[in-house]
């Protein structure tokens, strides 16, 4: 697989087939046992790790933070692969944090502890920290889960914002609409392995969207009466088979 400069790349698939795991392989979390990853032309493996985190970020799909740090505070925590062993974010890494959440829109709860902030409003912060570590690739772990629709759709128009701006987006998700509507090229993946890698209206289809999840979906388009362009979204067949 290759992503390009300002593509969003969605990776699909059943729980447990891979794709967290292919994630953290693609950052240097965990090592091939064989084939390699090349970030532009270099190994990954010949890479240091701070060189790394400069370059990419990560968006877990889990994240719990005990301690209340100010939202502030966690997003100058992106600014850490920029500072020395026990350097404290300059007013300059402030600036640029304060920066990251006003692009998503989250300047005025800068103050307001993590802990105590809604599910969307975290994983927009955690946009915003990665925005602050200035990397060329963020890689989103399902960044829409447990996100209500307003939520999912506003996390979504910000990866297509942030590939606009030449930042290349890597992403899995439980989701085949999202990527029909947001992505760039789609893999289709099962048991390790990618089925189908391309465009979306190209790669999901009955067949195999059927294949990775093993239920019958039928693919359908309609018109959008506000552009008059064609969209495709996913069903699930009824019980009876129409």
């Amino acid at each position: 697989m290759e992503v390009s400069r300002g593509e969003v790349f969605c990776i699909l698939g059943a729980n447990g087939c891979g794709k967290t795991t292919l994630l953290r392989c693609l950052s240097g979390s965990l090592y091939l046992h064989r084939g390699f990853v090349r970030l532009g032309k270099s190994d990954l493996r010949s890479m240091k790790p701070d060189a790394i985190v400069k370059k990419i970020g990560f968006i877990f799909q889990e994240h719990e933070i005990p301690f209340p740090y100010s939202v502030m505070e966690i997003v100058c925590m992106g600014r850490a692969p920029h500072l020395s062993l026990f350097g404290s974010p300059s007013n300059g890494d402030k600036e640029i944090a304060e920066e990251a959440l006003s692009s998503i829109g989250m300047l005025h709860l800068k103050d307001k502890p993590y802990t105590q902030v809604s599910g969307g409003e975290r994983q927009l912060i955690l946009i915003a920290r990665t925005l602050a570590q200035q990397p060329d690739i963020i890689m989103m772990d399902e960044p829409t889960s447990h996100l209500d629709f307003k939520n999912q759709i506003i996390i979504l128009q910000i990866v297509n914002q942030l590939a606009q701006q030449g930042i290349d987006v890597l992403m899995t998700s439980h989701f085949p609409d999202h990527a029909l509507l947001f992505s760039s090229r789609v893999a289709l993946m099962k048991e390790g392995n990618f089925l189908n890698v391309g465009k979306p209206e190209n790669v999901i289809t009955n067949r195999t969207l059927e294949e990775i999840y093993g239920i019958g979906v039928n693919v359908i388009s309609v018109n959008d009466p506000s552009t008059g362009k064609e969209l495709k979204l996913c069903v699930p067949k009824t019980s009876s088979g129409k």
